[in-house]
């Protein structure tokens, strides 16, 4: 496969244009094409030579999906099918919110970890996106004209585990901040893990401060091992002793977020025990129904336990959200994603 330029940092691009022979500026140029204009094509580079214009498209691509299909849920949640060049497919999410968008991307095409109430995971694992197959679901989502200049946040909660892809997302997440790239906000990126502790110390260290959620899901380590089995390697002492030490900015706080499955974690006790595991972590606590999944023994709990779930959190002196989950009806809510047309190769 060809090289993707939206793998490409400005510097590197600027590299690019001095190999070629062409001035420094014209890397510029094609920052500009690639993240203000949104071009999907070489034709549309309109103020680059034609010769090298030919040779880019020769040699490099612009758009990193074969196809785009989309679905719109009944409420108004947009559910982005991505085609790779390799045949792979993922899926992105937009999600509407009261004045804006909030978009979330995939990091990787399937998934290792294998969480109990994910499809995703299910699935199994084929491979880490690149740097611009994540961009590239920002921008491909821009040019959509229900959507544009709308999306106001970017959260990594799409398919695949960010931190075991660290080194392409890291990169990506720098052309989001870039002025010259998407100039995102630090605020208004959110990376999800599902407690990947050596990548979180590693996110930690980092020049820039966007912000973390973590994917809790249990009071404890036998619930959670079996919900996470991700928690076999990094359980939860060892977890949230790294949430303790992560470094926050001022009035920045970690989101824990909690999934709450019928009978498993979802019981009085459950919610006494997240507030104890908590105690000293500067977060907030994003409550969950379980979106049911076929084939799947878990079920979402009642109205009356979440409330009650919550009502205890906020006793204890914690902010505590129940999120509605948006697009279950296209498969566009949490737990829900599959790459819809993915079938895996025999290893």
């Amino acid at each position: 496969m060809n090289d993707l330029l939206l793998n490409h940092t400005f510097a590197e691009l600027q590299e690019l244009a001095k190999t070629a022979g062409q001035p420094a500026y014209r890397a510029r140029q094609l920052m500009e094409w690639m993240y203000q204009q949104r071009a999907a094509s070489f034709d549309e580079l309109t103020n680059l030579p034609k010769r090298w214009r030919e040779t880019l498209e020769q040699t490099t691509l612009l758009n990193p999906f074969r196809s785009t299909t989309t679905q719109v849920s009944a409420d108004q949640t947009r559910k982005y099918l991505f085609e790779l060049h390799d045949g792979r497919f993922i899926e992105s999410v937009c999600i509407p919110m009261k004045e804006h968008f909030t978009l979330c991307i995939s990091t990787q095409a399937g998934c290792p970890l294998a969480c109990a109430f994910c499809l995703t995971g299910k699935q199994g694992f084929f491979r880490n996106l690149q740097p611009g197959e994540i961009l590239g679901q920002i921008l491909a989502v821009q040019r959509d004209a229900a959507t544009t200049s709308r999306i106001s946040n970017i959260v990594l909660m799409g398919m695949g585990e960010p931190l075991l892809n660290y080194d392409n997302v890291t990169k990506a997440i720098r052309l989001m901040l870039a002025e010259e790239g998407l100039n995102f906000s630090n605020r208004k990126i959110t990376l999800s893990t599902a407690g990947i502790v050596p990548g979180m110390e590693k996110l930690g260290r980092e020049d820039f401060t966007i912000n973390l959620a973590v994917s809790l899901n249990a009071p404890n380590n036998a619930i959670r091992s079996q919900l996470m089995p991700i928690n076999n390697t990094y359980p939860l002492d060892m977890l949230l002793d790294a949430c303790r030490r992560y470094p926050l900015q001022e009035r920045r706080r970690i989101t824990f977020e909690y999934i709450l499955v019928d009978q498993v974690n979802d019981a009085p006790e459950h919610a006494r025990q997240v507030a104890d595991i908590l105690q000293g972590i500067r977060c907030k606590i994003n409550l969950i129904p379980l979106n049911a999944n076929p084939d799947s023994p878990y079920k979402p709990p009642s109205e009356q336990t979440l409330l009650a779930f919550q009502e205890i959190l906020a006793h204890r002196g914690y902010s505590a959200f129940i999120r509605a989950s948006k697009g279950a009806d296209i498969s566009a809510a949490c737990g829900q994603l599959s790459g819809k047309y993915q079938e895996r190769t025999p290893d």
